[in-house]
C-alpha cells in the first residue's frame, strides 16, 4: 500500500518488492491458519480438497518467488551494470509483463504437479504427519506406484528452482565484477547497498530450500523436517518486510511522511 501511495516509490524495483509483498501475504494465509489450528488442537483434519487447494497454492506462490527472485536479480543487474539504458529498458509494461508471465508460468507448473498427485490412490490411514499438505507427505500416503510422479518433480525442479538459480548467480557475478572496478570505496558501497537486501532474501530462501528439500531424509527427525519447512513458508515471508523496509530509507522516509501527512488530515 506504501509503494502505491507514495511517488516517490513508484519504480520497478518497489513494483517488485510490492509483488514479493503479495506472494508472501498468500503463503502465509494459505499455510498459518492451518498450523495454528494443529497447535491449538493437537490433531486436526482437513478434506481432500482443502489439501489439494493448499498445495497449489503453497506451490504456485514458492515457484513464483523463484522467478520474481530472478527478476528482480536482472533488475539490479540493469541498474548497476548498464545504468544508461535502465530507464529505457524497464519501463513499466515490461515490468508487469514480466510479473504477468512468472504467475502463468508458476501457476501452469504447479498445475502439472497437482494434477499428478491428483491422480494417486489413498487407500491407507490417510494420516498426514507435517504441519501442511506437502508433496513428499502426500506421496508416502499413496498407495499406488509414484515413480513416475517423483520423475516429473524432479524434472519440474529444472525451470522452477535450477534455472532461476543460475540466471541469479550470473547477474550477481557481472555485479560483484562491475562493483570492483569502481574506483572509491564509497562508490562501491552504495552500489552494493543497493542490492544487499535482495541478495539476503536469495540466501535466506533457497538456504532453507535447499535445507528442507536436498538434505537427504535417511536418519532426519520428522521434528527435523517440519522445522525445516517451517523455515521457508513461515519464516521467510516473516522477514522479509523487516530486511526490505527497517534497512531501507526511502521506505522509512515515506512511511514518516505518510504518518505526518495523515496527522495533519485528522
Amino acid at each position: 500500500m506504501l509503494v502505491y501511495y507514495s511517488k516517490t516509490l513508484h519504480s520497478p524495483m518497489y513494483f517488485f518488492l510490492s509483488q514479493l509483498s503479495i506472494s508472501d501475504i498468500m503463503m502465509i494465509t494459505d499455510i498459518a491458519p492451518n498450523i495454528l489450528n494443529i497447535v491449538l488442537h493437537e490433531r486436526t483434519s482437513i478434506s481432500y480438497f482443502g489439501c489439494i487447494t493448499q498445495y497449489y497454492v503453497f506451490g504456485s506462490t514458492e515457484a513464483f518467488e523463484c522467478f520474481l527472485l530472478t527478476v528482480m536479480s536482472y533488475d539490479r543487474y540493469l541498474a548497476i551494470c548498464s545504468p544508461l539504458h535502465y530507464i529505457s529498458i524497464m519501463k513499466q509494461t515490461l515490468c508487469i509483463q514480466l510479473v504477468l508471465a512468472s504467475w502463468i508460468v508458476s501457476c501452469s507448473l504447479t498445475s502439472i504437479s497437482t494434477l499428478d498427485v491428483c491422480q494417486l490412490e489413498f487407500c491407507g490411514p490417510n494420516v498426514i504427519d507435517h504441519i501442511f499438505c506437502d508433496f513428499n507427505p502426500l506421496v508416502e500416503l499413496s498407495c499406488s506406484d509414484t515413480s513416475n510422479v517423483q520423475m516429473e518433480i524432479t524434472l519440474l525442479c529444472v525451470p522452477v528452482l535450477i534455472f532461476p538459480f543460475l540466471v541469479i548467480v550470473v547477474s550477481y557475478t557481472y555485479i560483484v565484477l562491475t562493483i570492483l572496478k569502481i574506483s572509491s570505496f564509497s562508490g562501491r558501497l552504495k552500489s552494493f547497498s543497493t542490492c544487499s537486501s535482495h541478495l539476503t532474501v536469495v540466501f535466506i530462501f533457497y538456504g532453507t530450500l535447499a535445507a528442507a528439500y536436498l538434505i537427504p531424509k535417511k536418519g532426519q527427525s520428522q521434528m527435523i523436517s517440519k522445522i525445516m519447512s517451517l523455515l521457508y513458508t513461515v519464516f521467510t515471508p516473516f522477514v522479509n518486510p523487516f530486511i526490505y523496509s527497517l534497512r531501507n530509507k526511502e521506505i522509512k522516509e515515506n512511511l514518516k511522511m505518510l504518518y505526518i501527512n495523515k496527522r495533519i488530515f485528522i
